[in-house]
């Protein structure tokens, strides 16, 4: 029988991994022979945004870039990132707990990100977190990527959840559309590198911390 379901995103919203991501890009300048460096902290926004955005900003400011070299470099940045993909990247505070209360809950609880799925699958076995989940749907999982609503879907189908009674738990404008184009509740975190600036995407909860989950799930799709 289905259940109410709690799908989350992954980069920026269970865990922090722009430390990871920008030095994967940086190695990826180095190898150019490009001076130029992202900062793990002024640039974190951007390292959520994907290995395409932190190529992108960092030829533009090197004023070298072009479309050819962003795709020659993203499947080394890949490889790069895949090879240090937990160096620095940790689970915000309260995550775990958050996830664990849901399940105990009864909730259905997955994860729609837009990391490659192979990438986001050995993040969360080293982060000692992937039996939490009971589907993971990855950029490359299927055609489309969020916002299209068609991973979401996907991830709350695979892990037993009712689509009319779950929700996105994102922290961007991505996760926001995506839930809006499936027309159910979005909640978006704080403590991500966006911070306060997702308030201005109007979604139905915001948390400023995890212990603040449950209590808008309940209230936004009910409790099983």
């Amino acid at each position: 029988m289905a259940r109410n379901c709690v799908i989350f995103d992954l980069d920026g919203t269970l865990a922090d991994t722009s430390g990871d991501l920008i030095a994967a890009a940086n190695a990826c300048f180095s190898g150019m022979g490009e001076a130029v460096r992202l900062d793990p902290v002024a640039d974190a926004a951007i390292a959520v945004r994907g290995a395409r955005r932190m190529l992108t900003e960092g030829l533009t400011r090197a004023g070298r870039y072009s479309d050819a070299a962003v795709e020659e470099w993203f499947p080394r940045f890949l490889d790069i990132y895949g090879e240090a993909i937990d160096v620095h990247t940790r689970m915000y505070d309260g995550a775990v707990d958050a996830v664990e209360a849901l399940r105990a809950a009864d909730y259905a609880v997955g994860i729609c990100t837009n990391k490659p799925e192979a990438l986001a699958e050995t993040l969360l076995q080293r982060l000692g977190v992937r039996d939490l989940f009971g589907s993971l749907i990855g950029a490359d999982s299927g055609p489309t990527r969020k916002p299209d609503v068609a991973p979401y879907w996907a991830s709350v189908d695979q892990c037993g959840g009712r689509r009319s009674a779950s929700l996105l738990v994102g922290d961007s404008d991505t996760d926001r559309n995506t839930a809006r184009a499936a027309g159910v509740p979005c909640v978006l975190v704080t403590f991500s590198p966006e911070g306060q600036a997702v308030r201005t995407l109007d979604p139905e909860a915001l948390i400023d911390h995890f212990d603040e989950l449950q209590g808008a799930v309940g209230q936004l799709i009910g409790r099983p």
